[in-house]
């Protein structure tokens, strides 16, 4: 087939989706296919040019555009297939504060959160327990996320959010394990425990791209009765959220009690990624995996 690869985009997860198309590229080349490349920030213009006259897209972009769905939105529009999950689906996966009203609609846990659209008045005060998370309400791979302790510290972590225009999520931290899992298809993978780099304290940009600064264990040497639970509870929330293809759901575990994080449309694809991790403990080359997105894209699109 002829394959449009789309990576890059102005989004600050630009350099982290460059990077994936690396080992996307060369799979896909591998696989015997033929490959266009495509970067939003410099090409947008010749999207729909170039989207006519291939018989499949690979999306490999992270934030905006790319995860809110408008690359989706416009390739449906097209009539072009891509692997992954539609417009709706990736919209309300990214808006973390969307998703969690929908992970509490289906009984998911999720950590207490506050959503602020604008900055905050004056005489505003936070009803969250210290500590809690700062993180942008549309985006990933842990940029401008950062751990609140104290009242004083919040308006410098906030601020750099709002000076982009973006949305600010607050979210209570949960101690505990970290731990994520992928779904393929309509099948959850094995979940992997992150254990971050000792100066990071959370799974930060630095321990998700700096090879060797995490450790991930996959699969996670947690109990079947666990292990059954967040599988099953990162299915419930792709099917809630309307995804395909594949995603996957990131999790705190505290005293054995899962709570869901933010589930992720577009997962990341470089030699450190977690997703081709999952798919490897069954079995999965990189390669394969690559394929069998491809073959899920066909028959939902």
């Amino acid at each position: 087939m002829h394959i449009l690869l789309i990576a890059g985009g102005w989004s600050n997860e630009r350099e982290v989706s460059l990077n994936g198309s690396q080992a996307i590229q060369a799979a896909l080349e591998r696989l015997g296919h033929q490959v266009s490349f495509l970067d939003p920030s410099t090409q947008y213009h010749q999207l729909a040019s170039m989207a006519v006259n291939v018989d499949f897209a690979f999306i490999n972009l992270h934030g905006c555009p790319g995860e809110d769905g408008l690359i989706q939105a416009l390739l449906d529009r097209l009539g072009c297939p891509y692997q992954g999950s539609g417009p709706s689906g990736s919209l309300l996966a990214l808006n973390k504060a969307a998703a969690k009203e929908l992970f509490v609609d289906c009984n998911i846990l999720t950590p207490a959160w506050e959503f602020l659209p604008l900055p905050p008045d004056e005489d505003w005060s936070c009803r969250l327990n210290f500590p809690f998370f700062v993180k942008p309400n549309n985006g990933g791979s842990s940029l401008d996320v950062s751990q609140v302790s104290t009242p004083e510290e919040l308006p410098a972590c906030i601020s750099p959010v709002f000076a982009r225009g973006g949305e600010v999520i607050l979210e209570e931290s949960v101690p505990g394990m970290e731990i994520t899992c992928a779904v393929l298809g309509t099948d959850p993978l094995p979940p992997i425990l992150i254990q971050p780099a000792d100066q990071s304290g959370f799974f930060d940009y630095y321990s998700k791209y700096t090879p060797q600064a995490a450790q991930e264990i996959c699969p996670a040497p947690v109990s079947r009765e666990l292990t059954t639970l967040i599988q099953e509870l990162a299915l419930s929330a792709h099917q809630k959220l309307g995804l395909s293809g594949y995603s996957r759901a990131d999790f705190m575990v505290a005293e054995d009690q899962p709570y869901l994080l933010e589930v992720n449309t577009l997962p990341g694809m470089t030699a450190t990624s977690l997703f081709p991790q999952a798919a490897r403990a069954v079995g999965l080359s990189f390669d394969q995996l690559i394929a069998r997105l491809i073959e899920l894209g066909m028959q939902d699109k």
